[in-house]
């Protein structure tokens, strides 16, 4: 006899399972590329099962993002505050790896916004409050000839910033469409991003940070810290 509690918790698990299946779907092949059909099919699961709890693609697009909008607030919770040197090293990485872990929104990014407006709101949303994370770090941390950047240079750079995020995996995916966005590239791919941010920002360090960010400073581990960085001036 099914108890009260496992009731309860059973469509809860479902839906779950329903998510991570279609994300690990839509991740391989594309979002347009897959049907509910192909989902259930790969869950095992009736047709019916399926859109009991997600009656429709666009409902579980909208799930699957809700799941990258609490994973990207908690990302950036946990970059600490602006002027953390090392928190604000690892938020590249981790932003980047939580592009790679939804990398189908990004992929198909344009296509899906012109068949989803909620979808459209909640990337613009999603959008402004990584630039005002990038920018606040900016303001605090870099600096040109010793100087603070004016308010447009830092609204300039953290701009910068952002789109090289969003789109470096489309950067990825033109240079190799065959492998780049297949699950064993996933490390090269946040590597090459983090290095790429790293040197659009190294100019505005100050020579106190550079020697901070080397191999073997205080905070950065050498295997973190990108080879092809300009020497500390």
């Amino acid at each position: 006899m099914t108890t009260p509690d496992r009731a309860k918790k059973t469509p809860r698990r479902t839906a779950e399972r329903i998510l991570d299946h279609s994300l690990a779907l839509f991740n391989r092949y594309g979002e347009p590329n897959v049907s509910t059909n192909a989902i259930s099919a790969d869950l095992n699961i009736s047709p019916g099962n399926l859109y009991y709890h997600y009656p429709a693609k666009e409902v579980l697009v909208n799930a699957l993002v809700s799941r990258y909008e609490q994973a990207l607030t908690e990302a950036l919770v946990a970059a600490g505050p602006a002027d953390d040197a090392e928190g604000a090293w690892n938020l590249v990485p981790g932003l980047l790896r939580l592009a790679w872990d939804y990398r189908f929104l990004f992929r198909d990014l344009n296509d899906l916004l012109t068949r989803n407006r909620q979808l459209e709101t909640r990337c613009q949303a999603a959008l402004a409050l990584q630039q005002a994370a990038v920018r606040e770090r900016v303001v605090r941390l870099c600096v040109i000839d010793g100087l603070p950047l004016t308010s447009e240079e830092a609204s300039a750079l953290s701009v910068s910033v952002v789109v090289l995020l969003t789109y470096w995996l489309s950067y990825e995916y033109v240079r190799d469409p065959r492998r780049a966005l297949e699950p064993d590239n996933a490390d090269a791919a946040v590597r090459h991003g983090t290095r790429q941010v790293m040197a659009l920002l190294w100019p505005y360090l100050s020579a106190e940070l550079r020697r901070q960010l080397r191999p073997g400073g205080p905070a950065i581990r050498p295997s973190e810290t990108p080879s092809s960085l300009p020497a500390t001036g």
